[in-house]
């Protein structure tokens, strides 16, 4: 099998047409497009997801454990509140990396505003790097829960395409830039700081969101499919209107990988009716955006006509 995330034709022929519903205290079994799963024991409801981080290097797992699992909750329109950690360690680790990696969930769980209330540690040698597995538990009322895209809808992107990628790349393949400026590689490496969708999330749900997206395997292309499928929709995407920075356009020519196939954990898709106020109150809030297409009722094109492929394994996955 390839890395990466299975394909969509196989995750439901093989996995999500094996689930079903069976209580009156969940939503729904979970589709194609949907990374939280939601659930109501009275009052607020309980918004649930979980990622595992496998591809990065230790000194970024612990940021990366907290901010892409807080990001799912966020782009289901929930409140990040607690997160659960497991960390699993080959047996070549040391006490000073587990050590760093505690302190770096800490920290991290500080700046998104959330308790880690538990998990597990093990020593395996079934793995061969340090991995995790987080789930985020979040709150949302019930009478702020997103409706889903519909045909019509502008598509917003936060950011930039390729950030976490692009992060990742320049602190760990130092090896493959060693033509790139100095200057370059790090404003690359600085990317970290904008790994958190949660204060997007909150502006886009006081605007008008009908639904949410965070950009991670498989890139922006990707991400926009998953939008687009939550709801059984098709979407129309200029692609020179997603932002690249220049840091992700010379990194990526450098690793000759696809910008708009990279991983981009801090960027966020939003559907909603009025593309240009919602891009308005995330500039007013110091979070570029930029409208990049509309949901429509079926097929996945750019605006020359051509097909968007379907989500395909991350271009990360050919480096690391």
């Amino acid at each position: 099998m390839k890395l990466g995330k299975l394909d969509n034709d196989t995750l439901e022929r093989l996995i999500l047409d094996r689930f079903k519903k069976t209580r009156s205290e969940s939503f729904g079994a979970p589709h194609i497009g949907m990374d939280c799963a939601m659930l109501d024991f009275g009052g607020d409801l309980i918004v649930c997801s979980c990622d595992p981080i496998t591809s990065a290097d230790a000194k970024h797992i612990g940021a990366l454990s907290v901010h892409v699992n807080c990001n799912d909750a966020a782009a289901g329109g929930a409140e990040p509140v607690a997160l659960l950690v497991t960390l699993l360690l080959p047996p070549s680790e040391t006490e000073e990396t587990v050590a760093k990696i505690a302190k770096d969930l800490q920290d991290a769980a500080e700046r998104a505003g959330v308790d880690i209330i538990g998990g597990h540690t093990e020593v395996t040698d079934a793995v061969t790097r340090v991995t995790t597995c987080t789930t985020v538990l979040a709150r949302t009322p019930k009478t702020k829960t997103l409706c889903g895209a519909k045909p019509g809808d502008a598509i917003v992107m936060t950011k930039w395409a390729g950030l976490e990628g692009t992060m990742l790349i320049a602190s760990d393949k130092p090896e493959l830039l060693a033509g790139l400026p100095a200057e370059t590689v790090a404003r690359a490496r600085a990317l970290s700081k904008h790994l958190s969708v949660v204060p997007e999330s909150r502006i886009a749900m006081k605007n008008g969101a009908h639904a949410m997206h965070d950009v991670t395997e498989g890139g922006v292309l990707g991400a926009v499919w998953e939008l687009a499928a939550q709801t059984h929709c098709g979407v129309t995407v200029d692609k020179d209107a997603i932002p690249v920075s220049e840091e992700t356009r010379a990194i990526a020519d450098a690793a000759n990988v696809d910008p708009y196939r990279l991983m981009a954990s801090g960027s966020m898709l939003i559907a909603c009716e009025n593309g240009e106020k919602m891009q308005n109150a995330l500039s007013d809030a110091g979070i570029p955006a930029a409208v990049i297409g509309r949901i429509t009722a079926r097929d996945f094109r750019f605006t020359d006509g051509s097909p968007i492929d379907p989500p395909a394994a991350d271009e990360l996955y050919r480096l690391f």
